[in-house]
């Protein structure tokens, strides 16, 4: 229980928008209109971003990096297509009913998917939850206890 508690904390983004809200048709559309390896490839460019944070910096090969390049490339070509293309009314309605602020939360939503995603992968989820047998498991059962 106590690792489904935590991968579900750790997997979920909120998510503002309601359904049936342009908002919410804009990260619909942008779910249908990409494939695993488009979510693959998102997600892959917010690692690189991540991997660019002075702390995490040391984690990240210099392999990485060298790819940068062709990722931000990639990454801009899925932007541009899906919300020029694909999803070009739903983007338009989403801007118009909330703004910059509408794309930010359609995306997390796809940001969220790609992760779930990569998430399933039996060798992502092990390591993910490599961290357990250093948890204080008496003190997080009496926590989590109901009362």
């Amino acid at each position: 229980m106590l690792r489904l508690l935590l991968l579900t904390a750790l997997s979920t983004l909120s998510f503002a928008a309601a359904a049936q809200t342009p908002t919410a048709d804009l990260s619909s559309c942008l779910a249908d209109n990409t494939s695993g390896k488009d979510r693959k490839d998102l997600a892959k460019w917010v690692f690189l971003a991540m991997a660019s944070h002075p702390e995490i910096r040391q984690y990240a090969s210099a392999d990485a990096a060298a790819g940068s390049q062709d990722t931000y490339k990639v990454t801009a070509a899925l932007f541009t297509r899906l919300l020029a293309d694909d999803c070009a009314r739903q983007t338009q309605a989403a801007v118009k009913d909330g703004g910059a602020v509408a794309i930010q939360v359609a995306f997390q939503s796809l940001g969220q998917l790609a992760m779930q995603e990569l998430m399933s992968n039996k060798d992502v989820a092990a390591n993910m939850g490599a961290f357990e047998k250093y948890l204080d498991k008496d003190k997080l059962n009496k926590a989590l206890a109901p009362k």
